[in-house]
């Protein structure tokens, strides 16, 4: 039981370490101060039920369906490729605007429908909790509950981290450019996943 609770957390930490889409968004808002709670929250219990869906067999299913996986796929990297162009856009206007205490705020149902549509439309979210957890899931038989448990834990640890982290970063993205820097970065790293998930699609 602990072996596989362990496993699935250190397996959840290692599949959602590298600064990806949905991580980039949770660190913007982190470092912006703004509705961290509820990006945290939507993230980790999104996680928590498509780990769900695959410690439950999903994974299984899935394979049987190519079309809603091929429009998945292309959805996410329609979504990700407006959300890079808006990000290079922000950077162009300067980084005086993005700065915590003069940005705009933006509204907690625009924050909150931006952050599903990183969890529930980018492929990689499924690939990694639906179909790799589920599958690693059945091998600690019949302790894969646990597994289960283990990574929505490991899930649910980093994007605490990650969002209320971000914080102290903040000195450094006091200064306009930084910001500026941050945002063209986080376009970089949406079109560089679009066009991998393109390419390998």
């Amino acid at each position: 039981m602990w072996t596989a609770l362990i496993s699935g957390f250190i397996t959840s930490l290692g599949l959602i370490l590298a600064i990806g889409a949905q991580n980039a968004f949770v660190l913007r808002q982190g470092l912006r101060r703004e509705h961290v709670l509820m990006v945290v929250a939507t993230c980790a219990i999104s996680d928590a039920l498509l780990i769900s869906l695959g410690v439950g067999g999903f994974a299984a299913v899935l394979p049987s369906y190519p079309l809603f996986s091929q429009i998945m796929l292309w959805a996410g990297i329609a979504f990700l490729v407006v959300y890079g162009a808006l990000r290079f856009r922000a950077a162009f206007r300067g980084g005086e605007a993005l700065m915590p205490a003069k940005g705009e705020a933006v509204p907690a149902l625009t924050v909150f429908l931006t952050c599903l549509a990183f969890t529930w439309a980018n492929p990689h979210v499924y690939i990694d909790t639906v179909f790799l957890i589920g599958s690693l899931a059945q091998q600690y038989a019949p302790h894969g509950l646990f597994y289960g448990i283990g990574a929505a834990v490991g899930s649910f640890a980093f994007f605490t981290t990650l969002g209320f982290g971000a914080r102290l970063l903040a000195p450094v993205f006091a200064k306009p450019n930084a910001w500026v820097l941050l945002e063209a970065g986080i376009g970089f790293t949406m079109w560089a996943i679009a066009l991998t998930l393109a390419v390998n699609g």
